[in-house]
């Protein structure tokens, strides 16, 4: 999946042991940080429950790509989400120092294995498959803040398109190249501009499909690993311009790896979750796994995005803010809190986390943290009794961990 790509320091740590997924059994090492809330939750595919709304966009977005673009596209949507290293970060060029292979932003089963990261850990394996213009759906896994925007699981889809010298119509390669900001060192610059273009008269089709045909739209450059050159493209919507997918020419090394060296393509990743919130008017992510409302309002869903807005659950109690300091054991990262809040708070009832304040002690050299939690249902209001037992295991687990309480 397109990503920003910055850098960010720290470990984490283990957080579960040995564990069985898909049938298959794996052993923990130093490297294992997965909950048994994620775990739990392996295989709820929203994508493919009817009326859900991150289904709807996948179908609209398959709609468009059936429909306009005179192309068929292979669709896969069922692909084991335990992938190796190898694919979720090398197969795509990733590079071995970079952030985003770090523990402390991935769910790791062990060194070598996680759950993907992003729908790109398939690139490789489908080209490898001879499979050359595909869409790839699924549900991803991400370490990550918590808030009303973001969830340790959320959904992606990939596309991909390949051509072929005798389908461009012209030479794909040029000898003794260097590479450029518009141009990679293997391709001639007549075969990207063209495949360029291809990729971003699609993309805009795409856009005006799903936001109306008078959307404005810009192109923004951009840097990922496995494409050159990249792309984001945004849109006004609602008076504020908004990222909807990254895209680019892909990397010739990746196609080297899936067997299709003698081809040319581009690829896209976009997030489900973030376009149904955009158009459906959906203010906090959690409530895509409330399926009881969720499903309920979309049953009436006409297929007009402009027209349908998801009535959001009117919720009159503030939420009730809970303050909790603590020294930090070696290697902790404040991503390790927000899964230890996960994992004990299994009905959603944090509604945000902020770290407010980190002291380091001149004497003694060690670190704390005091973090805010915000206590507020994604369907109601809750009070100080709903949740206290919750902050309470929270400190509970903190303190089985190392953490020493203030």
């Amino acid at each position: 999946m397109f990503r920003r790509f910055f850098r960010r320091p720290n470990p984490i740590r283990c957080h579960i042991r040995n564990v069985s997924l898909f049938g298959k059994d794996y052993k923990e090492d130093h490297m294992t940080n997965l909950t048994p809330r994620i775990i739990n939750n392996l295989g709820n595919h929203k994508h493919r429950i009817p009326n859900h709304p991150i289904q709807i966009i996948k179908n609209e977005i398959y709609k468009f790509f059936d429909s306009k673009t005179g192309i068929t596209f292979a669709k896969f949507e069922d692909l084991n989400p335990v992938v190796t290293v190898e694919q979720n970060f090398d197969s795509v060029l990733i590079p071995k120092d970079h952030v985003s292979r770090e523990k402390k932003d991935n769910y790791y089963i062990n060194e070598d294995t996680l759950l993907r990261a992003h729908t790109s850990a398939h690139q490789v394996e489908l080209l490898r498959k001879k499979e050359s213009t595909f869409l790839c759906c699924g549900d991803v896994y991400r370490r990550d803040t918590m808030d009303r925007s973001h969830y340790p699981i959320f959904h992606q889809m990939e596309g991909v398109r390949l051509f072929s010298e005798e389908e461009l119509g012209i030479p794909l390669f040029q000898d003794n190249k260097q590479r450029t900001e518009s141009c990679q060192e293997h391709y001639s610059l007549e075969a990207v501009e063209k495949v360029e273009n291809e990729l971003k008269i699609t993309l805009e089709g795409l856009v005006k499909h799903l936001f109306g045909e008078d959307v404005q739209y810009r192109w923004m450059d951009e840097y990922f690993p496995f494409t050159h050159p990249s792309f984001e493209i945004e849109v006004f919507y609602e008076g504020d311009w908004l990222e909807i997918l990254g895209c680019g020419i892909m990397e010739y090394q990746v196609l080297v790896n899936g067997c299709s060296e003698d081809k040319i393509g581009w690829a896209f990743g976009l997030g489900l979750e973030r376009l149904a919130m955009r158009l459906f008017d959906i203010n906090d992510i959690r409530l895509f796994w409330k399926s009881e409302v969720v499903l309920d309002q979309f049953q009436s869903f006409n297929g007009d995005f402009r027209q349908f807005k998801f009535v959001l659950p009117e919720r009159k109690i503030e939420p009730a803010k809970f303050d909790l300091a603590f020294w930090i054991p070696d290697g902790f990262h404040e991503h390790d809190f927000y899964d230890i809040a996960r994992n004990i708070d299994v009905d959603d009832a944090i509604e945000n986390v902020e770290l407010i304040d980190v002291f380091s002690h001149p004497k003694t050299g060690k670190t704390s943290h005091c973090y805010r939690t915000y206590y507020r249902g994604a369907l109601k209001g809750l009070q100080f009794k709903d949740v206290e037992h919750i902050d309470t295991a929270i400190r509970a687990v903190l303190a089985e961990q190392g953490a020493g309480l203030r």
